[in-house]
């Protein structure tokens, strides 16, 4: 019964970090109303806490090696339940953005020891059951979160998405105190890579800054500023990790090719997936009227595909590698963005959004199982956990950049538009005015609510279809970047290493 407690402890523990990271999203286009939030503040709501689970992952994953598993653990878990409670009662926008930011680090301290203490625990064909029953869970959690988004948000509050967390916390910490034994590594390095944790945290932090500043004014010299500083000091992190004694991201990975082209291969499709979905919602719920339980049921499609293919699709490496999966995987995945793009305002959800939806599905299934393989196989058994760990890492930070990079090109489609489309409204000037004032808010997709009553409807549909133009091209950016991984997988993934590695 002790090794069943910890596999409940760690599965719930790790669940509040996958049901936030979905469920936020959908909650997005509520909370930017009630907050009364422009477009870079609520990207902001997922920035912060993906900026530092993103640079710090890898940090909590050597803390817990040194410091203790379990400790690292409890303390990820109640500083990720006091960040929660802190969201949950956040009277602004900005202090909604630093708890999140905090909500991160409780992440990356959370979830790596969380599969740490399942390897500590169990053993031979045990630990292989025990982690699979893990990732079926996260999975699951992290595929109701939308669903549990949409229907707190509509039918409670979108404050319940992170109260909800807190008696999960307090059940992990008990029963973690109680049944969960602690345990370190005793081989690992004494020294944490603090440097590079520094280095990637703040670069990211300033390309993501930078890149959200360019949404509002393209030639913004602060902006651009900010954004070659942010690549100056991830180069600096780069530079740091080819010197460190005991570096957080071990570069030597990296002179395998198939790794390398896994990772770049995670980086284009996490891209395309993180950056593009996150705008859904918005197209849901201010563009196509959904309510917030049907647009966080929209994408369960989605997820049964992937739940009852992936093992067929695991299975289908070891018959003709690895390679063929990914190309199709990725392919697939550009044609379903293709899809999204296709429909206007209106139309029944089976005929517009859901082909797509299911299309992104099949093609998830053929890639998500070969990458994981592909990143496995393609190093040493020994840095198994490490290169698991990047490839985590890499794919978390692709979401966190690409929603910033999208972003731009989203509020350039659409103020290219809308003052096209306003200028047939003849809206009173004082409307105007106060359309100028409020740009940034209009990006998110809605209508300020200080709009004058006999000009809302008016604004609303110049609004709707601008941000709806502006989402079109998003997902075209997102279909040529994963044609793009699909045209890498096929051209530079060794096609008798990874297949010789599957069948062995």
């Amino acid at each position: 019964m002790g090794k069943t407690w910890v596999l409940i402890a760690t599965v719930l523990g790790s669940s509040m970090s996958f049901v936030d990271a979905t469920a936020v999203n959908v909650a997005l286009p509520i909370m930017q109303r009630d907050l009364v939030a422009n477009s870079a503040q609520v990207q902001w709501v997922v920035e912060g806490y993906a900026l530092f689970l993103a640079a710090l992952v890898l940090v909590g994953g050597s803390l817990g090696d040194v410091l203790g598993r379990k400790k690292m653990f409890v303390i990820g878990v109640v500083l990720f339940a006091i960040s929660s409670a802190a969201c949950a009662i956040a009277p602004t926008i900005t202090f909604l953005i630093v708890a999140r930011c905090v909500q991160g680090i409780g992440g990356a301290l959370s979830v790596p020891e969380s599969l740490a203490l399942i390897s500590a625990t169990f053993t031979g064909d045990e630990r292989g059951k025990a982690i699979g029953t893990w990732s079926g869970f996260s999975s699951i959690t992290g595929a109701a979160g939308p669903l549990i988004g949409g229907v707190l948000a509509q039918h409670a509050s979108w404050r319940w998405v992170f109260f909800i967390n807190i008696p999960i916390a307090i059940a992990v910490v008990i029963i973690t105190s109680m049944h969960v034994p602690g345990s370190k590594d005793d081989k690992a390095a004494r020294e944490i890579d603090w440097s590079g944790a520094t280095l990637t945290t703040t670069g990211l932090g300033a390309l993501v800054y930078g890149l959200i500043r360019l949404q509002t004014e393209r030639s913004d010299r602060l902006g651009l500023a900010t954004v070659a500083g942010g690549l100056i000091i991830l180069a600096l992190f780069v530079y740091d990790q080819m010197h460190a004694r005991h570096p957080m991201m071990p570069l030597a990975l990296f002179r395998s090719r198939s790794f390398s082209i896994a990772n770049l291969y995670t980086l284009l499709l996490y891209t395309a997936l993180g950056g593009s979905l996150y705008f859904f919602p918005f197209v849901l719920i201010d563009v196509q009227k959904y309510t917030p339980t049907a647009a966080g049921a929209a994408g369960l499609p989605f997820v049964f595909l992937v739940f009852l293919l992936s093992r067929w699709s695991g299975g289908l490496i070891a018959r003709i590698g690895a390679r063929a999966p990914l190309v199709i995987g990725g392919a697939l995945a550009g044609f379903a963005f293709l899809l999204y793009s296709l429909p206007g305002i209106g139309g029944a959800y089976w005929t517009t959004y859901f082909p797509a939806i299911c299309m992104l599905g099949f093609g998830a299934a053929f890639f998500v199982a070969p990458l994981t393989t592909t990143v496995f196989d393609s190093s040493d058994p020994s840095q198994s956990g490490i290169a698991s760990a990047i490839n985590n890492a890499i794919s978390r930070t692709a979401g966190l950049i690409a929603i910033a990079v999208l972003g731009i090109i989203l509020a350039a489609v659409f103020d290219g538009g809308f003052d096209a489309r306003i200028a047939q409204r003849h809206v009173a000037p004082t409307t105007m005015a106060l359309l100028a004032h409020e740009r940034d808010r209009l990006t998110t997709g809605t209508v300020p609510p200080d709009i004058p009553a006999s000009d809302r409807a008016a604004v609303g549909v110049a609004v709707a279809n601008s941000y709806l133009a502006g989402y079109r091209a998003v997902m075209y950016t997102a279909a040529a970047i994963s044609f793009g991984a699909a045209l890498i997988a096929l051209v530079f993934l060794p096609r008798k290493t990874i297949a010789a590695a599957a069948a062995a």
